[in-house]
């Protein structure tokens, strides 16, 4: 198997656990979000990262030092973005509903952390075939999320479950999720700057697939502030940091964890198939790598997401046309992938 095979499967993988983390939010009724996302944060962005760095590359210091301290700020910085970036999607959910509030926010981070990676390494190549077939394979992943944002909305339409009177509007719901996208994508971003880390890293001997956590511990702990601000601000406002001390709720933390396991798990990966893409058409300056597998994963996150939906009982109820709707939206998203993968020949 080549390495973009191998970057194709192993990004499967990491969409399917992405797309999966949230499920044990089902079983934390006792909880309000603000309560299991704390929980999930602390787990997931404070405690998994530094331990498995430590574990995986002790010498963590050297590369820093080695390197400077500038790509490493820069990285948090962009980790600090998209940490600020989930205060708004939380606002464009409240806002317009979670089924167009996630499609719009996915659409936005794939395209924009897309077409950033590929205007500054292949600027001169926008309109070569694998150009092409990468704007080809981003329209795809924004028209799958928008079919699947039409669906959602009916969805929440027919069961009743859409935003509330009394809340923002639409256009206001929608400018949080223009916020929300561009920082989403600070992820992408911010990896992507983080390369000379994951290379010196590599130059101290560190394996390729551990390599990576150089620039994934300062954009997790930046992003995990406020996410931490976030929740505390939520847990004062409505009065729900009491829930942590409710009976049967010991088990939520190992839930949170379960989520956070998955979460991180799939970052990891994504980090990897990145570094297996990157080898993609490494004769031209620059690489492909983000190009490439960061709409990819949107797209699989978003399907699994759906598909999970739909097997979990989320559709029941809401008629045939909606699902319908949403079944074509998956399918445009499965072809996004074919056509990405595609391209990712294209430029070979």
């Amino acid at each position: 198997m080549n390495n973009a095979a191998a970057g194709l499967v192993i990004l499967i993988i990491a969409g399917a656990m992405n797309g999966s983390f949230t499920l044990p939010m089902k079983y934390t009724k006792k909880w309000a979000w603000e309560n299991t996302w704390l929980a999930w944060t602390i787990f997931a962005l404070f405690v998994l990262p530094p331990a498995v760095t430590f574990l995986t590359l002790p010498h963590v210091g050297d590369v820093y030092s080695t390197v400077g301290m500038g790509p490493v700020w820069i990285v948090a910085a962009c980790g600090a973005g998209w940490g600020i970036s989930q205060v708004f999607f939380g606002l464009a959910v409240d806002s317009i509903g979670i089924a167009l509030a996630f499609s719009v926010i996915l659409g936005l981070a794939a395209s924009v952390g897309s077409l950033f990676a590929l205007l500054k390494d292949h600027s001169d190549k926008v309109f070569s075939s694998g150009g092409l077939g990468v704007l080809g394979g981003v329209a795809l992943v924004i028209l799958g999320v928008g079919i699947c944002a039409v669906a959602g909305r009916r969805r929440e339409k027919a069961l009743g479950t859409g935003p509330q009177a009394g809340k923002a509007s639409i256009g206001l719901g929608l400018l949080y999720c223009l916020f929300s996208g561009l920082g989403s994508a600070l992820v992408a971003i911010g990896f992507d700057k983080g390369k000379p880390l994951v290379d010196q890293g590599i130059a101290l001997g560190v394996s390729k697939s551990w390599a990576p956590m150089a620039a994934w511990l300062p954009l997790m702990v930046a992003g995990g502030v406020p996410n931490i601000l976030y929740c505390l601000y939520l847990l004062n406002k409505n009065r729900t940091g009491n829930k942590f001390s409710e009976s049967s709720t010991g088990s939520y933390w190992f839930l949170a964890f379960i989520m956070a396991f998955f979460w991180f798990g799939s970052t990891l990966m994504y980090g990897i198939a990145k570094g297996s893409l990157d080898e993609i058409g490494k004769g031209s300056h620059g690489s492909w790598g983000t190009t490439l597998a960061w709409p990819m994963f949107m797209s699989l996150i978003v399907i699994t997401a759906s598909i999970h939906g739909i097997r979990t009982g989320e559709w029941k109820g809401a008629g045939k046309s909606p699902l319908r709707i949403q079944l074509s939206g998956l399918a445009v998203l499965i072809l996004a992938v074919i056509v990405l993968q595609m391209a990712g020949n294209w430029v070979q």
